[in-house]
Formats: C-alpha cells, structure tokens, sequence
C-alpha cells in the first residue's frame, strides 16, 4: 500500500463528506433510533458511509470497509487493508445542535493501524496521522503531550458515571472527579479523543465504545503519546466493543489502578 496516496485519497473523500453533510441541513434529516431512544441513526449517517464505500472501492476494490452503519461488507478479520469508519460521530449532536460531530477513519493494514483522522465537520478541523511519521492540525504538527499531575487534569467523562450504576464503582469516579481540574462531556468520542490528542482534555473514559468510535483516534494517540486501552490496560479489539480510556501518558496508569473499578 502507498501510504502517501491513501492518505491524500482519504482526506479528499474526507472533505468533500463534510460538505455533503453540510448540505444535508437544508433539506429534511429523517431521524430513527437504534438500540435504545437515545441511540439514533439519521439517512445523512448511512448516505456518508455509502459515500465512503463507493469511493474507496473506486479506489482499491480490494480495500474492505468496516462502518458503524454497517452499510459494507461484514468484516470478521483486520487482514488485509480495513477501513474503520464513523460517518457521523456524535449523532445527537448532529440532530440537535448542528455541530460538535466528527467524522472518524482509521485505516489498518493487517491489524496495524497506520492512517488515522478525526474530522470535525461543522469547523472544518481535521486531526490526522502517519504511523511513524508524525500527527497533525490543519497540516501544524502535534506536540508529544508535556507531563502532568492529576490535580491538573481536565478529563471527559459522562455524568452518568458518578450516579450509582450497574458498570463502574461511582464512588471511585467521584473521587477522580474531585481530585482533577475539571470535567467535560462533548458527546462525541471521536471529539473527545481528538482533544486528548491535541491537550485540551487529558483523558476521556467510556463505559462501552466500538471500534468506529475511536479507529482513526488510537493512530493519532500513538504519534502524540497519549496512552488508549481498555480497563485491563490492554490494547483494543477493533472487531468488538470494550470499554475505552485514553489518557496523557503521565496520568494513564494512575487512573486505571486508583479510580477505575468495574462491577462483576
């Protein structure tokens, strides 16, 4: 695979998806839900990530596609080049507010991730990076992430986990929530983990992410040196869904062994 003409392939597909999605505001979104009431899909969602498919296959027909929508092929194994894809990260957001959405793509070649992008539609940001190569911001380079205290940190994390719940010891989240800086939830995890990776946030933690929700996000993670496992400080399975903590390296480990204690 020529790395460097995926990567310009993917960011042309990248920006031209973003305008279609902002065109798509002035005709009618239809809205249906999913799992749950909360959990909702839009036509916008599965029109990008047919937008997607058809364009990557123009590309490479050998390039399998695994998307949130599941609108490609079923995807069992990272073999081979597997796009990971979320047309639309942030889909409330998207319905409701117009903004704070993302588009994420992760690109692996035999389960190694190598291209990575988190683009924000609406502001027309984009985060991306080459495995080994480097991570960027509108084309500026990322810094490595300059260490840090806890009492220091500003962490993204969904108010749900500091009620009592049936995942996660609430009352050890409630003491990192008193010991960091300050808390954010921006309802996206691709936004969140975008802004790990640039030191907005210093950690974000999910209860339960798939692997569209942060394909693209662990490539870049990597080139800045933010830390990005599950609970057990494992990597990520990119075939299954699992809980999600992405941290600056200096506080990573702190997190997981004082203040991360999930229900059996």
């Amino acid at each position: 695979m020529d790395i460097k003409q995926v990567d310009e392939f993917a960011k042309e597909i990248i920006f031209k998806a973003g305008q279609r999605i902002r065109d798509a505001f002035s005709y009618d979104i239809e809205i249906e839900t999913k799992s749950n009431a909360n959990d909702l899909v839009t036509n916008i969602d599965r029109e990008t990530e047919l937008f997607f498919i058809e364009k990557i296959k123009e590309f490479n027909p050998t390039h399998r596609i695994l998307g949130e929508e599941g609108m490609g092929e079923k995807v069992e194994s990272l073999e081979g080049v597997v796009w990971i894809i979320d047309p639309i990260d942030g889909t409330m957001n998207f319905v409701k507010q117009h903004r704070h959405f993302m588009i994420s793509i992760g690109i692996y070649v035999d389960g190694v991730g190598k291209l990575g992008y988190i683009f924000d539609v609406m502001r027309e940001d984009l985060f991306n990076a080459i495995s080994g190569v480097g991570a960027w911001y509108n084309n500026s380079p990322l810094r490595k992430l300059q260490p840090l205290k806890i009492e220091e940190a500003v962490i993204g994390i969904n108010a749900n986990w500091v009620t009592p719940n049936k995942r996660i010891n609430h009352d050890k989240i409630i003491e990192l929530v008193r010991t960091v800086r300050g808390t954010r939830s921006y309802g996206s995890a691709a936004m969140e983990i975008a802004f790990v990776i640039s030191g907005k946030l210093d950690a974000y933690i999910s209860m339960r992410l798939a692997p569209w929700d942060i394909g693209g996000g662990v490539v870049i993670a990597k080139e800045v040196g933010a830390v990005a496992t599950n609970f057990n400080g494992e990597v990520f399975d990119f075939l299954t869904q699992d809980t999600f903590l992405i941290a600056n390296p200096a506080i990573h480990q702190l997190i997981l062994e004082k203040y991360i204690e999930e229900k059996k």
